[in-house]
């Protein structure tokens, strides 16, 4: 994984045509990573999941196409393209695509 300077700033272009939606299938890219963040995109066909985890640094996850069920610890959302997450760090989460989904994950450091 290649590192993103601090000090510089970059562009990541057509990250989509890089990371089509899998068939059956999960994939993801990570497009920014350096000492204070992470941006990593999704794309996850439907019925796809990534079971209960956390994650030590604070994450905010932006739904950016098609729906998909988010758990935090017991607690169910239903989002849409547009919809928002935040979770502080260590905080239990699962994720279920509905449909063919892509979204943002930014970790950040605490």
């Amino acid at each position: 994984m290649a590192t993103t300077e601090l000090g510089t700033s970059v562009a990541r272009e057509a990250v989509f045509a890089d990371l089509p939606i899998p068939h059956e299938a999960t994939t993801s890219r990570v497009v920014v990573n350096n000492e204070l963040l992470r941006v990593v995109m999704f794309a996850m066909d439907a019925e796809q999941e990534l079971t209960d985890h956390a994650a030590a640094r604070a994450v905010v996850v932006q739904v950016i196409e098609g729906e998909l069920t988010f758990t935090v610890g017991a607690t169910a959302h239903d989002l849409v393209a547009g919809d928002v997450v935040y979770l502080a760090p260590n905080e239990r989460h699962a994720v279920l695509a509905r449909t063919p989904t892509r979204f943002a994950l930014v970790l950040v450091k605490v």
